[in-house]
């Protein structure tokens, strides 16, 4: 049981940086915010969940069984992700490319401490055990008194590229092969960037990236000495009551601070043949995809092809619901649309086997999920992009970047995509 106290917060942004900082005392940390870009699958402006009382961690093997299980046992919240690789659990499929970062291919835990913020309010959930923590853990996050453990951060981090520009030409070229062979329709490329012996202040460098990137889905996670720092623009999927949403993006183009050029830029992503060719492409695989949990005849796109503006990007999104059986086990529904579409290719299956022969590096959480289930089977995940993974025992520090690739690709333009995607990240890691 969950004793649930709210409170008033007078200043909003300090009351958030304040949270987050106080929450680095805990060795399990999910950190969800909108950053204020509501919307109407909108159900908090931030949520954070600490210190877990129990923990599911785990290989492929069986992993969406083992989750199920947990899930229901536990009958309460639980915060965690899936690792990309969890597709060799609802597939035939495997990873034997190189894995520097070495995280667990699942982790979830069940939190004793949750507090969500709505408007401006701080609601505190807290298990009964900790319940006579709220009224001091308020007051000293308000006031900000909480020590932060320092980091001896690596000053230059040197990046490097797991494959440069020519390796990249002719992996793409392969790819478009397959593509004009009749293999696949479309696949996700994608390339890591990396830096070993390497350092870095996990909770100073998410701020820094959130304040550049302002996403709708940005998450901080943290399992003991491992880090994702998410400035996600993306939803995988949610489910609220027995309606499932999914918004899969396909479709990317840069700002410009002049208003009329990027008007310009914003009308001429909207109009673009290519990209709107793979988005569809994609909303026709996550239809699909939720068919197989859908009530029969419920499965609609509510929006196709639209362009949301970013503050590093406008990205093309559309939105695909579905309704499902009040029985229908919650684990099961992410299970039978795993990965997202929007990450893999289509025909699905196939553009993964051929993604995991180019790609020169193992995903494990890019481009797998962060989020979270509700005790009343509800969930919602955002698709981990635009984010810095680091393993601190490790010294790595990984972020990876891709695009779509389709019979219409030329692979100079999907290179200086990746670069623009790659931006926020390697700008904040280089001035650290």
């Amino acid at each position: 049981m969950r004793k649930k106290v709210s409170f008033p917060v007078q200043n909003l942004p300090q009351f958030k940086e304040n949270l987050l900082g106080w929450a680095q005392q805990y060795s399990e940390i999910t950190w969800l915010d909108s950053n204020n870009t509501a919307s109407q699958y909108s159900s908090f402006d931030a949520l954070l969940a600490v210190d877990g009382l129990t923990v599911l961690q785990t290989d492929t093997q069986n992993a969406f069984s083992d989750l199920k299980e947990y899930q229901k046992s536990v009958n309460d919240y639980i915060f965690g992700y899936l690792s990309y690789d969890l597709k060799n659990d609802t597939e035939v499929l495997y990873s034997r490319n190189t894995d520097g970062l070495k995280f667990p291919d699942l982790f979830f835990f069940q939190p004793k401490k949750i507090i969500q913020i709505v408007g401006d309010k701080a609601h505190f959930e807290y298990l009964n055990m900790v319940a006579d923590e709220i009224a001091d853990d308020f007051k000293s996050i308000s006031n900000g008194k909480y020590t932060l453990d320092t980091v001896e951060t690596t000053k230059n981090v040197k990046i490097r590229l797991s494959i440069f520009k020519d390796e990249y030409f002719r992996r793409v070229s392969q790819m478009l092969s397959h593509i004009h062979r009749g293999d696949i329709y479309e696949a996700n490329f994608c390339q890591e960037f990396f830096a070993r012996e390497t350092s870095i202040d996990a909770y100073n460098t998410y701020l820094k990236l959130n304040s550049i990137s302002k996403a709708p889905f940005s998450s901080f996670f943290k399992c003991n000495d491992k880090y994702a720092l998410s400035a996600s623009p993306e939803r995988y999927i949610k489910k609220v009551g027995n309606k499932v949403i999914s918004q899969p993006i396909k479709g990317t183009a840069k700002r410009s601070k002049n208003e009329e050029e990027d008007s310009v830029l914003k009308n001429s992503l909207a109009n673009d043949k290519k990209e709107r060719a793979e988005n569809i492409m994609i909303v026709d695989l996550v239809r699909n995809d939720l068919s197989k949990s859908a009530l029969k005849g419920s499965v609609t796109v509510e929006e196709l092809c639209k362009v949301y503006s970013f503050e590093q990007v406008h990205q093309m999104i559309s939105t695909i619901s579905a309704n499902v059986s009040e029985e229908k086990n919650p684990v099961e529904i992410i299970q039978e649309t795993f990965p997202m579409g929007s990450m893999t290719g289509a025909p699905k299956i196939a553009a993964m086997k051929i993604i995991e022969k180019l790609e020169p590096f193992k995903r494990g959480l890019y481009s797998g999920a962060i989020g979270y289930f509700t005790p009343d089977g509800d969930f919602d995940f955002n698709v981990v992009i635009r984010s810095i993974l680091y393993n601190a025992s490790e010294e790595y520090v990984s972020y990876a970047v891709g695009g779509a690739i389709t019979a219409k690709s030329v692979p100079e333009k999907e290179y200086e995509e990746c670069l623009l995607k790659a931006k926020a990240m390697r700008q904040v890691l280089e001035n650290n």
